[in-house]
Order: structure tokens, then sequence, then C-alpha cells
């Protein structure tokens, strides 16, 4: 019998009808094109062993000038810096209350609850107590001085925690315990946590134009904000800021054990903004920028952030903001939007997206400092983290489709758009963000699902801009950092329920599990114009299996024939067959004028032969037959 080659174009595509897209593949799941063929992506293995506390939406590594590698992570409730494997707690502290908090108990209950007055504590916040005595009963002294997490604030005065030990056990109090701690017990809380659901009815922008504060019937927060850190290096040291507050910086010669500390009131601060939506430094010249700061008033910071202001230190000078004759520090306002949603470093300039336009900030020196010219209007910037910067130009994602930018804004065409926006939950589109895969020549962009219905992220698309392609799959993922001073990217998830960062690109396994659900499907296939019944017979495979441990396996994937004798017929599933390294071919026996091909893990072979390996795909041959017109 005759044999056919099926050569099929690289990429997904989801803007044609299954028919017309012939040759071509329509859906797939944690698959690549890698010169134009599809092979199965890398695998991911946790960094450390370590935890988080709350999501991890930010991400930013650097080297010290002693050599020190270091990683900071953003989370929901925290801020931590990395290394060695281990996540260091230097979340700043926002208040500190002496010989002021007392406890109450009830008998038979676990809640604990706190007194301290004019605590501004928020649900989920953090706070450390010490030099409290026992309550008389089971809440013994080393319960109490510790740190807690806040489950409810019920007052101006008081919230409640939950009693535990020092292992992290729950403990009930008894009748006993009728103290209230001493009178000498300290508080120390930390920065106010965050959202982690984006929620639309807060910030600027809502309710009428000028209604309250300027532009804003909510004025911003970091604390009804999603939680979303931005960071930056400032020499060794790490500026850091939650969206819509303060501005702090951990000082790298202080060591991994101290916290981070409020700029503004560092001594020698002068007008450091109090809030802000974003940090930025500018290498070259040495400034501190910040995006959406809270303006200066009669010779002091108003607190309340204005989102379309770009304020930057003096030069050489973080600590500096006021501007003078004598030095560079100053401010910009933008135009075009509502507000600043995100910026990035490009080649020799600073990119800055508002909801709708796109601006460039260059250093041209005093008088001005800076210049910011307006690029493009009609593309803004989606979430304050999707956009990424490649060797070939800046990627991002509007919430329109995807763009490119290299001296001037493009639309890039994508085979997927349709299939991408339409499920976008735009209720969370804040949380999109993209990542660089720079071995691969990809850019990643993470969305959360209406289809999914998690109002977290869970799928994502791949643009190869070499090869000009687009995929597309599911992954839950938070944030992602490129390769760089770690030699593979990052990105934070969870192990069921548990917060964790992954090194991708490394080995091909789902941590230490096999990775499930790859797969990719092709658009019908008939011969000549579909006239005639077809007679599938055999498969011949072309497809390479790569192990990355060296140990004996027997890999194997399925291939899945799919038939219907109409386009707009449902396709149905006709028969299965596993190819395994020392396949020949593989039995079909399928009838049909059309017929759809998926290639497929086999997740049901032994588990010690689906890990540690990837498959890549081939010209594939098939064995057909004219069948007739009936």
């Amino acid at each position: 019998m005759p044999l056919s080659k099926l050569n099929f174009k690289p990429g997904i595509n989801k803007e044609e009808t299954d028919y017309a897209n012939e040759g071509g593949w329509v859906d797939g799941d944690k698959i690549r094109f890698r010169k134009g063929r599809v092979e199965k992506i890398g695998g991911w293995e946790k960094l450390s062993s370590d935890t988080l506390i709350g999501s991890a939406r930010a991400l930013h590594s650097w080297i010290s000038l002693g050599g020190n590698k270091y990683l900071g992570i953003g989370t929901t409730n925290k801020y931590y810096i990395e290394e060695g494997g281990t996540y260091n707690d230097v979340t700043p502290v926002r208040k500190t209350t002496t010989n002021a908090a007392t406890f109450a108990a009830t008998n038979g209950s676990s809640t604990l609850t706190v007194t301290d007055s004019a605590h501004g504590a928020v649900n989920g916040d953090f706070v450390t107590f010490s030099s409290a005595v026992s309550l008389g009963g089971n809440v013994i002294a080393s319960v109490l001085n510790q740190e807690y997490q806040i489950t409810l604030v019920t007052g101006t005065n008081t919230y409640e925690i939950t009693a535990k030990d020092t292992s992290g056990d729950t403990v009930t109090a008894n009748s006993s315990d009728s103290g209230n701690g001493g009178s000498s017990t300290d508080a120390v809380y930390l920065a106010n946590s965050g959202l982690d659901v984006y929620v639309q009815s807060t910030g600027w922008g809502v309710g009428p134009w000028g209604a309250g504060a300027w532009g804003s019937s909510t004025a911003l927060s970091d604390t009804n904000q999603l939680r979303l850190w931005t960071h930056d290096n400032y020499g060794e040291d790490l500026i850091i800021n939650p969206r819509a507050g303060g501005i702090f910086r951990w000082v790298e010669n202080n060591g991994v054990s101290t916290r981070a500390v409020d700029l503004s009131t560092t001594s020698g601060a002068n007008l450091v903004p109090t809030k802000g939506l974003q940090v930025i430094t500018s290498e070259t010249d040495r400034h501190l920028i910040v995006l959406g700061a809270d303006p200066i008033s009669s010779g002091s910071r108003t607190g309340t952030i204005d989102p379309m202001l770009v304020a930057f230190s003096d030069q050489e000078n973080p600590l500096e903001f006021e501007p003078l004759a004598t030095n560079t520090a100053g401010s910009l306002r933008l135009s075009s939007g509502s507000s600043i949603v995100g910026g990035i470093k490009a080649r020799q300039e600073i990119l800055i997206w508002t909801d709708t336009s796109l601006y460039s900030m260059n250093f041209i020196g005093p008088p001005l400092t800076f210049a910011i010219n307006l690029i493009n209007e009609g593309a803004g910037l989606i979430g304050p983290k999707a956009a990424a910067n490649s060797p070939k130009g800046v990627f991002y994602m509007s919430k329109k489709g995807f763009y490119f930018y290299n001296g001037s804004v493009q639309k890039l065409p994508c085979s997927v758009q349709d299939y991408v926006f339409s499920d976008l939950d735009e209720s969370q589109a804040y949380k999109c963000f993209a990542g660089l895969n720079e071995e691969f020549s990809e850019v990643w962009f993470f969305y959360p699902s209406v289809t999914d219905n998690e109002t977290e992220i869970s799928r994502y698309v791949i643009y190869n801009y070499e090869e000009n392609s687009w995929s597309i799959g599911s992954l839950e993922r938070y944030s992602w950092l490129s390769a760089g001073v770690l030699d593979k990217p990052l990105a934070a998830g969870e192990e069921s329920t548990t917060k964790r960062i992954y090194e991708h690109e490394k080995g091909f396994n789902n941590d230490e599990s096999a990775m499930d659900g790859v797969f990719v499907e092709s658009a019908d296939i008939d011969i000549a114009d579909g006239d005639r019944f077809v007679f599938l017979k055999r498969i011949l495979p072309d497809i390479l299996f790569v192990n990355d441990t060296g140990t004996s396996q027997n890999p194997a994937i399925n291939v899945v024939v799919k038939r219907r004798d109409f386009n707009n017929q449902t396709l149905a599933t006709d028969s299965t067959t596993q190819i395994t390294a020392s396949s020949t071919f593989g039995s079909l026996r399928s009838r049909a004028r059309q017929f759809v091909l998926r290639f497929e893990s086999d997740d049901d072979n032994t588990d010690s032969d689906r890990k540690n390996y990837k498959w890549r795909l081939g010209s594939t041959r098939v064995e057909v037959q004219p069948s007739g017109r009936r």
C-alpha cells in the first residue's frame, strides 16, 4: 500500500477551522515547536525544600560584589531573600508597640483576642510578641512569644489569632487561662499583607472622575490592591516596593538576617516618596525612579498616590528627591491614560506603560535630567508584569493582543489570539505576566482562564520569536524570572497548597513526578478534496525519545486516531496505538473521509518508564488507500 508522509506546519492555529488548517496543529499542552518540530517542554524542580507564605508574584536575582547570589521573592504576605536554598524573611517592620498588647482566652477555644491600641493591622498580617507571660493554663509564655498571622481584625484596637505551640500545633485554652499575658508584652508588626485576588471596586479611577481624592473614589493603598512587589538593585542593595505602598531598602552589608527599612525615614532622606506603584533604577546614570509617586505639596509628600507621576532622585543619591538647581532630582507627569500600569528597562531607555499608552524615558542630563516621549496610544499594558525584554526587543500583552517594541510598536500576528482573549478572566487580568525563556527563543505569557474558573493563573501561551510560532498549555504559575544569575528560568507555583519556587527547563519531570497531559493534535487530514473515504491502515512513527538520566527505560507515547465524514460532525475516537522506541509501526485500521492524529504521552505507562524523558516528532508516515465514495 502507498505511504504518505505527514509534515505539519509549526505552531498551534486556532484562528482557522480545523479543515481549513489542513497540515497544521489545532491543540496541544506542554509542548513547544523547535526547528519546526513538536517536542515536549522541559521539566521543573523545586529550587529549595523551604516553602513560602503567600503567592510569589515577583522574582529578582543579582550578585553582590563579594560573589553572593541572591534571589528576591515578593509574596502576598512577605518579602524574602533566598541565599543558599534558604528563604530569609526580610519583610519591613510597619509598627512596634511597647508594653501595650494584652490577650484574652476562652475555655475550650484556640482563638485568642489581642488588644493593642491603634494596631493598624489587616487580615493576614504578621505580628511577633515578646516578653509575654503565661495566661495561667495551656497558653504558656512560649505559646505567646512567637510570630502569628492575624486571622481576623475585629476592631481598631483588637484582632484575633489562633494559639499554637512552637511546632505549629494548635493549642486550646482551659479554665485556668485567665491572665492577659502581663503588662510588658511588646508587639512588632510587619508591613501590611496585600490581596491575592484583584478587586475591581478599589483603587484609582473607581466611580465618577474627580470624586474624593484626585481621580479616585477609593484611595490607592497597598492593602486594597493585588499585592505585586517591584524591586531593583541600587548597587548591592535592593530597593523594594509593594504596589501602592512604601519604598524600602535592604542593605546587603547587613546580611540576610536584617529586614528592609523604609527609605523615607532613613537618616538623610529628603522628600523620598512615601508611596509608589513601581521602583526602577536607571543603571547608567544612577537615579532611583518611582512610578506613580505621591507628589510634593507645601514642602512634604502628600501620602496620596498620583498614578501618572514619575519621580526620580538625585544622581548617585537615592535619598534625595527634592528638585533643586544644584541636583538632578525631579518629576514628570504623563498625560495619556489614567494610571501607570508598569515599566521595564530596555536598551538605553525605560519603557513605561499606562492603561492606554506606551512612553519611552531617556536620560538627557541637566537641567531636565530625563525626557519622556509618547511612543504609542491604544495599546497599553494588561498588567504590571506583562512585558518581557528579549534580545530582539520587548514583547508585551495588552487588553487587545500581543505586541512587540523595538523602536516602534507592532502588533504580533497571533494564531491563537481569539482563543486566549475569549478565555481570559478579565476580572483578574492584572495577574497576567510575561517571561523570557531565551534558551528556546520563547516568550511565555501566563493568564487566568475563565474556563478553569479559579481566579488564578492557570494557562500560558508561548511565542517563539525566531520561528514565529505559537503554542498553548495549562500550568499554574504566579511569576517568572529569566535565566541569568541563575542558570535556569525560575517560576513561582504551588504544590498541594504549598507555595514554592521552581527551576524550569531542568529535567523532563513535574518536580519529582512524571509530567502528565502532554499532547499535540492535528487538524483534519484527507485525500484530494475529501470526496472519498480513506482506509487508514497503520502509522510508521518517526519519534525521538531522549533520556536525561542514562537509565534503561521503555518510554512510549500513544497515537490516537479520530475520524469524521463531514466538517461539522463531532470527532469520534476510533483507535489508539502505543509507540515505543523500538516500534516499527502501529496498527490503526480506521475508515472515514477525514482523520485527526493526536500524539500524547502514555500516562498509563509504568511510572519508571514515564519519568526522565522527552519525545520529539519527526516526519510521520501513514499507510492509506482510497476506499470508495460511500
